[in-house]
């Protein structure tokens, strides 16, 4: 297969995945498409080394993985996180739901290393699943390394059509209590995402602010959380210290908001880095995907449980109601930006006018954003490099 035919048939596929997803209002995950395309294809007619053919293979990952967790810490504002951090702890206390739930009747059914694979990618991302998956290849456990992708291919599968379920509840709350507020005159106090200040970097002129300098400068915090986690004898991940320096630097102002996007590159090295995640299904059978179904569905059950039951415990002493506390929680199964679709696509089917746009999107979107950010980048990360070190 030749080289452009092998890199057209991957960006097709990363189309297709997107498109359904945007046509089924993320009701068909964009990344469960993909997966199942890349399995078809590796099933049938595609070279097992199509994607390291195009240059998206290991070497590739390495780059991409601490790239793009200093990118995800400059898009999280420490203002922002301090004034949701209800919405931080609930998620939070949500993945502990899950991990409960999960490393006890979880692993009464299946066998441990089974169970740790499969939670980091339950509920995380990307990154979290690569961890996992490559971190089991280099055990030579290649059949399992394929259960972290599988993970993150389905689950988000019960989490979407739940999640869009609470925050139409919790929507219809909030119409109700607006339209008693306006009934009542009430003021109506709207919480606000803040505004972004100008950072340094901002004021520098705009010719020297090129896609290089931004590299560079994203490169140099991914050299000092590589330096800090050996001065700190490996006790903490480089990559937590990547994603924590993303903050602390945008914070400073010496990185921008959503920096690798500004650089023009953020969706070239995502692309990349799903191809890499998704070329590790290559090793995969029919019989190995039948082989894990049991598991990853008795498991995504679980965690949504465990979600549920930790909520229902908790979402009064934080003031929420239990729908917007347990779609606070799922969060952790998609991340962002489906959480931010799935919120917005609420908020256009129930809002009828702009007041009560603005209402619904002030207090749900934050809080949704906020915990999607905490779990999915932050979280699961950290849940990923403590759960390595069990297998």
């Amino acid at each position: 297969m030749g080289l452009f035919v092998s890199f057209t048939l991957i960006m097709s596929m990363l189309f297709i995945g997107e498109w359904a997803s945007t046509k089924t209002k993320a009701v068909v995950p964009s990344l469960f498409m993909t997966a199942v395309l890349f399995v078809l294809g590796f099933w049938t007619f595609f070279p097992k080394d199509m994607v390291e053919q195009v240059g998206f293979g290991m070497t590739f990952a390495k780059i991409c993985v601490p790239l793009t967790l200093v990118h995800l810490g400059t898009k999280m504002d420490l203002r922002q996180l301090v004034d949701q951090w209800k919405a931080i702890v609930i998620a939070l206390l949500g993945v502990c739901g899950t991990i409960a739930l999960c490393l006890t009747i979880g692993t009464m059914i299946f066998d441990f290393r089974t169970v740790i694979a499969s939670v980091p990618p339950l509920v995380g991302g990307l990154v979290a699943a690569l961890l996992m998956s490559d971190n089991l290849k280099a055990m030579n456990l290649d059949t399992l390394a394929a259960l972290p992708i599988y993970m993150l291919m389905f689950h988000g599968l019960l989490g979407y059509p739940i999640t869009a379920m609470l925050l139409k509840k919790e929507g219809k709350r909030l119409k109700a209590e607006l339209k008693t507020k306006q009934a009542q005159q009430q003021t109506i106090e709207i919480e606000t995402l803040p505004v972004e200040k100008t950072k340094w970097i901002d004021t520098l002129p705009k010719q020297y602010r090129t896609p290089a300098f931004a590299l560079a400068r994203v490169g140099l915090v991914i050299v000092l959380a590589n330096a800090l986690s050996i001065v700190l004898q490996h006790a903490v991940n480089a990559n937590i210290l990547c994603l924590l320096l993303g903050i602390v630097f945008s914070q400073f102002g010496l990185l921008e908001t959503n920096v690798l996007q500004k650089a023009g590159v953020f969706n070239w090295l995502i692309y990349g880095l799903t191809a890499y995640i998704f070329s590790q299904l290559s090793t995969t059978t029919p019989s190995t995907l039948l082989h894990f179904i049991p598991q990853i569905f008795t498991l995504m059950i679980l965690a949504i449980i465990g979600m549920w039951i930790m909520t229902r415990l908790i979402h009064k002493f934080f003031g929420y109601s239990k729908e917007m506390a347990l779609a606070t929680a799922l969060t952790a199964l998609f991340g962002f930006p489906a959480d931010f679709i799935l919120t917005n696509d609420v908020i256009k089917e129930l809002a009828e006018t702009e007041e009560e746009t603005e209402y619904l999107t002030a207090h749900l979107m934050p809080k949704m954003l906020v915990a999607g950010f905490a779990t999915v980048s932050i979280t699961s990360i950290v849940i990923a490099s403590i759960f390595i070190k069990l297998l």
